[in-house]
């Protein structure tokens, strides 16, 4: 799935170049051919040689340690997830092993799915196909019919960038997702085919992709043009399931007395049925 065999030094490079010199508290003194950090900036943030440094981005040194690990993650101002993608790319956080159990879903967890009347809830694995919906999920996803993958219907179906009207902004925060499930479960038969297969057939995947941007999925407001209903915005929460790591139940609500509560309950109706 990675472009090259140093998948560790790839996401360094990727993350050297994201963060703001002046944030990191360098001084630059003047313009820059390149945006970010240089190798031995962030040496010195680490407390690591230039040489050393180097070495890591390079691939030649392939066991760092974790205080070492610990203190460049630090130096390149990483987030929480992108912190633990970064030890599992250095070998130094457990991965998890396929799961048949990632593909099923609890009988519980669908008898809660239809807990939520008025929202959109359904459940992804960590390859993102949609296991389960509830009716206002089915519904809203509709005009996908055939698709059963976000990944494939946001790059494939032809629909997906009028429905979804902040295409971008889903798409990004998917593929951020997705990379992160890649560390997470690097041997998942379902993530290395859905990725090999993108990055050869989809110029936006690939650009999202090598970014190197991990993130689990955010608290996030969508806007979906729905051909039926029209014009929902949703309020998604993403819930980790722990009796099957690596499923996510998301959950879309209206707001209370909005149109778009109008809306997607009239989903649920027997004219949209």
């Amino acid at each position: 799935m990675q472009a090259t065999n140093n998948p560790f030094g790839d996401f360094l490079r990727a993350s050297r170049a994201r963060v703001d010199p002046g944030e990191a508290g360098v001084f630059t003194g003047g313009s820059r051919r390149v945006a970010g950090l240089r190798r031995e900036e962030v040496a010195v943030l680490a407390g690591v040689s230039a040489d050393y440094y180097a070495r890591l981005e390079q691939g030649r040194e392939r066991n760092p340690s974790a205080q070492v690990v610990d203190a460049v993650g630090r130096a390149l101002r990483l987030d929480a997830d992108a912190r633990a993608h970064l030890f599992r790319l250095a070998g130094l956080a457990p991965s998890m092993a396929p799961d048949s159990s990632r593909a099923v879903v609890h009988p519980s967890l669908l008898e809660l799915l239809d807990a939520f009347p008025g929202a959109a809830a359904y459940v992804l694995s960590p390859a993102f196909d949609v296991l389960a919906t509830n009716p206002l999920a089915a519904a809203l996803l509709a005009p996908f019919a055939g698709m059963d993958n976000m990944v494939r219907v946001l790059f494939r179906h032809p629909a997906a960038r009028e429905v979804f009207t902040q295409w971008q902004t889903v798409a990004e925060a998917t593929v951020h997702a997705l990379q992160l499930n890649a560390g997470l479960y690097p041997r998942d038969p379902g993530i290395r085919a859905l990725v090999d297969e993108f990055l050869t057939t989809s110029d936006a995947f690939r650009s999202l992709w090598n970014d190197q941007t991990v993130g689990g999925l955010p608290r996030a407001f969508k806007v979906f043009e729905h051909p039926e209903a029209g014009r929902i915005e949703l309020t998604y929460q993403t819930f980790d399931v722990r009796d099957a790591p690596g499923q996510q139940l998301l959950v879309g609500t209206p707001a209370p007395g909005t149109p778009s509560a109008e809306r997607i309950a009239s989903l649920g109706t027997p004219h949209h049925a």
